[in-house]
């Protein structure tokens, strides 16, 4: 008859077909019974907490739930940078794992559930009759709730005779968070301020991306007459990109960040509207208007004026009508608005005072050179402005970002893997940096296995936690600590299975080009070690100084 394990494996492969993860003695029954009796991929990290950057990363990109899988005690504890980080950036993902006994802990376990629920993930634990039941809610909770959950399997539980499988329901789903009436006199109040306004900006996020307001955005852009702008995890959002700016905050461009400051009215639709978004108080004058449209309780920001909860696609749609009826007829501001040279980030040469390459200049080479399929997975670290200030990205899941929400680096390598298995037919460019390139290192090979010839790596790598040195070497700290003998990624690639490509000036990027053209079966995995300055401050940077200082 069949196991616990396969309740579990049969559940989970009806709603989740990747599955990431770190074989151990709490999830070898399972990991069994997804290989041998579902339709299930595995895909094997080499560290559990890659485990979740991948799931993590697998939704991001394709926006289907994925599922990770490693053992109890320490195999979990691994997890948990992982599971905080899924959390507060709210991605759906489930985490089977192991656990104690059902007759109690034994002296190596640890109070996972409490683990867990410290970073805010909700356990769900399995029992002999009702294991793809719970498994089955475990995910409909996590699509529900946009959040990772734990499905814990007590140790003595795997391989009990569970009976036959249960049929298995969809998860329930709750629909689009439509307007209140009170949300619909303030869409009328913000239609108004949209149709008066001389200097309308419409700002969106991921939020409207996964909302599928794609279509409505466009459509109220040009009945506002107005220009656009998104979030860094927002790019491409838009349908039409002769009026828009680009990325706003730190990583937008001096031209474009001028123009937004002079904006009379700014609807901010699906996007937090972060401190790095709002450059620190500083993108919008005192007297803009800043209307936000997202379905948080309240407003996510202290400048925004007025706050409309609602879908994305729903609230852009009615504001989209309103505006349309209201706006008399008129020239648009966007009309006389050039945004191409606005979006023009600046590149003051190919080397650095210091002698090494000018992080700015290869950014912007190899965003020429970077397949136009491409997704970008971003590690943390000070780097994380050059791909988003220079690498152009079609749309919101073919930018990802896997550590900014948590503030952690180190994430990196296995955000490939999640990436790859998403789109097949795309090209992964990771971004990382030394630092939180050489703490993933475990999982550089899996990087290299997983994309093979579909996959790049660009570690901007200046022998620095930059980061650090930026904000507490200008102090006057000790720069000990904040310092790394330099290392040759290069070598640690073909060590790999890469073909590793020491960087030292532009010149030396034309491997990418060759690469580039040549077919992806028979092309390695594409590893650049960017020797760049450490002097080159990101602009992003700058902004972080500024307010600490």
């Amino acid at each position: 008859m069949p196991t616990v394990s396969a309740h579990v494996a049969a559940a989970l492969s009806r709603h989740i077909d990747q599955v990431f993860g770190l074989m151990g003695n709490g999830n070898a029954h399972l990991l069994d019974a997804l290989l041998r009796d579902t339709g299930a991929a595995f895909t094997a990290v080499r560290h559990e907490v890659g485990a979740v950057v991948a799931a993590d990363a697998h939704f991001r990109v394709s926006g289907r739930i994925a599922a990770a899988t490693t053992t109890y005690g320490a195999g979990f504890t691994n997890t948990l940078t992982a599971l905080a980080e899924s959390a507060q950036a709210r991605i759906p993902l489930v985490l089977v794992v192991g656990d104690q006994p059902t007759h109690g802990p034994r002296p190596w376990d640890v109070d996972q559930i409490a683990l867990a629920s410290a970073v805010g993930v909700r356990t769900y634990t399995v029992g002999r009759l009702d294991a793809a039941a719970t498994t089955v809610i475990a995910i409909e909770h996590a699509l529900a709730n946009r959040t990772p959950v734990v499905i814990a399997l007590p140790y003595d539980t795997p391989t009990l005779d569970a009976g036959p499988i249960p049929p298995l329901p969809e998860p329930r789903l709750p629909g689009p968070v439509m307007p209140s009436a009170d949300a619909r006199a303030a869409i009328t109040r913000a239609a108004e301020a949209l149709a008066g306004a001389e200097r309308p900006v419409l700002l969106a996020g991921r939020g409207a991306w996964l909302a599928g307001a794609t279509d409505a955005l466009g459509r109220l852009a040009a009945a506002a007459g107005a220009v656009t702008a998104t979030t860094a995890l927002g790019r491409g959002v838009f349908p039409d990109g002769e009026h828009d700016l680009g990325v706003t905050g730190g990583f937008g461009a001096p031209g474009a960040m001028d123009l937004i400051h002079g904006a009379d009215v700014v609807v901010a639709i699906g996007a937090s509207l972060s401190p790095f978004t709002m450059r620190f108080g500083e993108l919008l004058t005192p007297e803009a208007r800043l209307i936000q449209v997202d379905i948080a309780p309240t407003a996510t920001h202290p400048r925004v004026g007025e706050y409309i909860r609602g879908d994305a696609r729903a609230v852009a749609e009615l504001l989209a009508d309103d505006v349309a009826r209201l706006r008399t007829a008129r020239g648009s501001w966007r009309d006389s608005v050039d945004a191409a040279p606005l979006r023009r980030q600046v590149v003051e040469g190919g080397f650095a005072p210091d002698g090494r390459l000018d992080p700015r200049a290869a950014a912007a080479r190899i965003g020429e050179l970077l397949p136009a399929d491409r997704i970008v997975v971003s590690d943390g670290g000070h780097f994380i402005a050059w791909a988003n200030m220079f690498w152009d990205v079609a749309s919101p899941g073919r930018m990802v970002m896997v550590g900014t929400a948590f503030q952690s680096i180190g994430l990196g390598w296995p955000s490939v893997a999640g990436a790859v298995q998403a789109d097949p037919e795309a090209t992964v460019v990771l971004t990382t940096g030394d630092g939180g390139g050489l703490m993933a290192l475990a999982d550089l090979e899996t990087a290299v296995r997983a994309a093979r010839g579909r996959g790049i790596a660009v570690v901007w790598n200046d022998a620095a936690y930059s980061a650090e040195v930026n904000l507490y070497g200008l102090k006057g700290l000790h720069e000990g600590p904040m310092r790394i003998p330099q290392v040759d990624f290069a070598a640690l690639g073909r060590a790999a299975g890469a073909e590793g490509v020491v960087v030292e000036r532009l010149a030396d990027l034309e491997r990418l080009a060759t690469w580039a053209a040549e077919p992806v079966a028979t092309r390695p995995f594409l590893l650049l070690d960017l020797r760049i300055s450490g002097d080159v401050i990101a602009p992003y940077q700058h902004e972080v100084i500024r307010v600490n200082s």
